[in-house]
């Protein structure tokens, strides 16, 4: 089906945009900053999976009905990016006010404005990246399903009735 193909490039394009926005967010940060490598890692942790989802989303953007045969590194990379939202969390801990009060979320802001929206794209790519493995996992089911009543085989063992004597 269209659909589904459609639904998953979209998925893919949401997920490279995301992880650039992080990757730009980011990387300006690391670049302006004076800190120890120690202070910084995680945001370079950050980084390193915003090159990574941008590497993937790229090759997985082609809409080939393998990319829906992905989904178990969708289900790792939304893992990375669920601890790379929870290292930002902790590191802007109250120190810009509530974490989860995204009245100030801006790239182009102050520190605060730009970690927060860090965060925020953090928590969507690793949304975007759980739905993209669901979407995989029900494609493949649905496949197999059809492949196997158009083979005549079922999942399970069928129950045969004992014969009357």
């Amino acid at each position: 089906m269209a659909i589904d193909r459609i639904f998953s490039m979209i998925l893919r394009g949401s997920e490279l945009v995301f992880a650039a926005v992080i990757a730009g967010v980011n990387g300006q940060y690391l670049y302006r900053s004076k800190a120890s490598t120690l202070f910084l890692s995680r945001f370079i942790y950050t980084e390193v999976v915003a090159g990574i989802s941008i590497l993937l989303a790229l090759i997985w953007l082609i809409p080939f009905s393998s990319t829906f045969t992905h989904w178990p590194v969708d289900i790792l990379i939304s893992v990375l990016w669920w601890a790379s939202f929870g290292a930002l969390v902790h590191f802007v801990g109250d120190n810009c006010g509530a974490v989860f009060d995204w009245g100030n979320v801006s790239p182009r802001g102050n520190l605060c404005g730009k970690f927060k929206t860090s965060i925020a794209f953090a928590f969507l790519s690793a949304l975007i990246w759980l739905i993209s493995a669901f979407v995989g996992i029900y494609w493949i089911r649905r496949r197999d399903r059809t492949a196997n009543r158009v083979q005549g085989r079922q999942w399970f063992p069928r129950r045969t009735r004992p014969a009357v004597v």
